[in-house]
């Protein structure tokens, strides 16, 4: 496996969508929690409002029901707790598609 886990975690937040996307590529886990952050980078996307890449994430893996270790919350409630419209449309349309 190549990339970089804590380095796709940040691209995550920040909004570093090509970022994110070369280190899924390169193996990195979409759902992995890591013992220093306890979150995966799904949720903190969320809280953040990266809708782009939230959609990404989902597209390639990313499961929306894994609850952080820290607080136990789910990217939705994450997205809904911080009032981040365009990621809470991203999730919900990701779950219909489930259905």
């Amino acid at each position: 496996m190549g990339g970089d886990w804590k380095e796709m975690f940040q691209a995550a937040f920040t909004g570093d969508l090509e970022l994110v996307k070369f280190h899924i590529k390169m193996g990195v886990d979409p759902n992995y929690q890591h013992p220093e952050f306890l979150t995966t980078a799904l949720i903190e996307a969320a809280q953040y409002g990266q809708a782009e890449i939230v959609a990404y994430l989902l597209e390639n893996g990313a499961d929306p029901s894994i609850k952080s270790v820290f607080g136990g919350d789910t990217a939705l409630s994450v997205a809904k707790a911080f009032k981040k419209k365009e990621v809470i449309k991203v999730l919900e349309a990701h779950s219909r598609k489930k259905d």
